[in-house]
């Protein structure tokens, strides 16, 4: 057994009186990788944000190398050598590589008693910095044209820059393709052949299994296990995680569709975006778009929801032409749509739950000639729907500090309060754990129960076979297949997926 290069000793934490971390206590050895897991909420972010200075603990003590750690914020753990891997990396877009790299302490150099930063060096630097990540570029290429596994690599090679002891990765591999993923695997690997510590946190728990030395499982603040690799199954986390076992992922599904057409899109075009778009979508239907990642899904729900133009064709909602209408217009309409960037997109961070909640429906709450918000009965209302989506969180809390899976929910709880009968939904369990997943699926049948139509993007053609009654496929901006349920087969569906008809 190696050295433990991090220790924590009962360690606790509160936001807003809820108590997020409760006596918790894990050991990283040297040269491993830890898997952390949980559902959302469970505490594994603040786990890592106190480690990494963002946040204080109130309770408890953290051992680094062996002296006491407590970071006064995020600089201070960087300097002692903790460096965090974000699921929203932490780069400057508009500034190169290098640029990037050195931004905390620039190389210099004096002339004539003068300091002055030395771009040579920088350059130099990086360079070799990039080469032991398998990346090469030019330290002058600017973050804005990296892929994100790209960005990412960087992001490694700035913490092997600051001979970092520990390496956090936050959920690394939401937005990379399968090749880039197993490119960031191969690092970790060569890392811990260097004897550096890793932090993992994943919702995808074979690459858990996989890639990890041991484990720790969160449920409520709380660790309720942990042990290495060996003494782990899929089955034994999911069941620890949520503290049950979960024999069906997906919810049985009681209602059907019904023939009445609620979407109609016929012939929808936009030159090198979408090619000839043209589907029904029906009241209580789930209809899944499915596609690779450049297919057009996302540009599709975006011109559906009247955020982007398309040049020809026709939507029609409940039988009336969309036309020009704005996104408000068509809310008003009764259409919704979650974006599958809610942090940047569907979510006001810094504002109340409740005021993120009532924010597409204030006008109906809006009284007297002044139109004052009456408070009272928009509180009642945000409590019905966030009851009926047991979402919990704290007077006065902001979204900022829920989890992924709880800031999920705000945004389909805003949706909700308008009774939309028409919902997009674009990748909505992105980045949420298994039992956050089980949550979404459950409000997606109960949507549908209630006579609402959704229309279902995602990237993961097991969770469409399991909610969808049809599943159309994208392919270079156009539909390559329509399959019924009772036609559901992941290989033809992937097959439709990989044609590469040329776009117009």
């Amino acid at each position: 057994m190696g050295n433990n290069v991090l220790e924590y000793q009962n360690v606790e934490k509160s936001f807003f009186g809820v108590r997020v971390l409760r006596n918790v206590n894990l050991a990283l050895q040297e040269g491993h990788v830890l898997g952390v897991v949980g559902e959302n909420g469970a505490g594994k972010s603040t786990l890592v944000n106190i480690l990494g200075g963002v946040v204080p603990a109130d309770s408890g003590t953290i051992i680094l190398g062996g002296s006491h750690y407590a970071p006064r914020n995020p600089s201070d753990a960087f300097r002692h050598g903790i460096a965090f891997i974000h699921q929203e990396l932490n780069l400057f877009a508009n500034l190169s590589i290098a640029e990037n790299m050195f931004i905390a302490s620039f190389p210099k150099r004096r002339f004539a008693a003068i300091p002055l930063i030395d771009r040579k060096a920088i350059r130099s630097k990086t360079k070799a910095l990039l080469e032991s990540v398998d990346l090469h570029l030019s330290p002058d290429t600017l973050v804005e044209d990296l892929s994100p596994g790209e960005r990412q690599l960087v992001e490694i090679a700035k913490a092997l820059a600051a001979d970092a002891r520990v390496i956090i990765f936050d959920e690394p591999t939401t937005s990379l393709t399968a090749r880039e993923t197993e490119r960031l695997f191969a690092i970790i690997e060569r890392l811990r052949s260097q004897r550096i510590s890793m932090i993992y946190i994943s919702h995808i728990l074979g690459d858990v299994l996989g890639l990890c030395d041991d484990i720790v499982v969160l449920r409520d603040g709380e660790v309720v296990g942990r042990g290495t690799r060996g003494e782990f199954t899929l089955e034994k986390m999911i069941s620890l995680m949520v503290g049950r076992d979960i024999e069906q992922l997906y919810p049985p599904r009681s209602t059907k569709p019904s023939e009445e057409k609620v979407l109609e899109v016929n012939g929808v075009s936009h030159p090198g975006i979408v090619r000839n778009i043209t589907f029904a979508l029906r009241r209580r239907e789930v209809l899944g778009i499915s596609g690779l990642m450049g297919s057009g899904r996302t540009e599709l729900a975006r011109i559906l929801f009247g955020l982007d133009p398309f040049q020809s064709g026709e939507i029609l909602l409940n039988g009336l032409s969309l036309g020009g209408c704005s996104p408000r217009e068509r809310v008003r309409k009764g259409m919704a749509f979650l974006t599958e960037n809610r942090r940047e997109e569907g979510l006001l961070m810094g504002a109340s739950v409740v005021d993120d909640i009532a924010l597409a429906s204030l006008p109906s709450f809006a009284r007297t000639l002044l139109r004052l918000i009456d408070e009272l009965r928009m509180r009642r209302a945000v409590d019905r729907v966030t009851d009926s989506l047991r979402l919990q969180y704290g007077h006065r809390q902001t979204a900022k500090t829920l989890s992924g899976g709880s800031q999920q929910k705000v945004v389909v709880a805003r949706w909700l309060m308008e009774k939309p009968s028409v919902f997009i939904l674009d990748e909505p369990t992105r980045g949420i754990d298994i039992g956050a997943k089980y949550e979404v699926y459950r409000i997606i049948n109960d949507l549908a129960a209630q006579g609402t139509a959704v229309l279902f993007v995602s990237s993961e053609i097991e969770e469409l076979i399991g909610m969808c009654d049809r599943i159309l496929v994208m392919s270079n901006g156009s539909i390559q297949g329509c399959f019924e349920r009772p036609d559901f087969d992941k290989e033809k569906i992937l097959r439709a997926a990989l044609r590469k008809d040329a776009i117009q």
